[in-house]
């Protein structure tokens, strides 16, 4: 009921726990795609994906302005490919994912 004061649910937390991701990305789709199966199987429940800043911006790896920042602080993602492969066998339907 209007108003809600405790989130988008009337019932705030209560009957549903938090959402929680762990955020992660580095090098390429394929190393990072290694990393969520591992959190994943460590008993991760949701993953969050970071970005390296080319992605950030619209720019392709290959890009002279993306010179020493690919993969760096996040992963690269040039194209849909690159996302098959980032969550290549992760069961999405199960997973909750973030872009960030």
């Amino acid at each position: 009921e209007y108003p809600y004061t405790r989130g988008l649910y009337a019932t705030g937390y209560r009957g549903r726990t938090w959402t929680i991701r762990q955020f992660a990305g580095f090098g390429n789709a394929e190393q990072t795609n290694e990393r969520y199966k591992m959190i994943l199987g460590n008993g991760g429940g949701g993953l969050s994906v970071a970005f390296d800043m080319p992605t950030l911006m619209g720019r392709d790896s290959d890009d002279p302005r993306s010179l020493g920042e690919v993969g760096h602080c996040g992963v690269a993602i040039d194209s849909a490919a690159d996302m098959e492969v980032l969550f290549k066998d992760i069961p999405l339907g199960d997973v909750t994912t973030s872009m960030t």
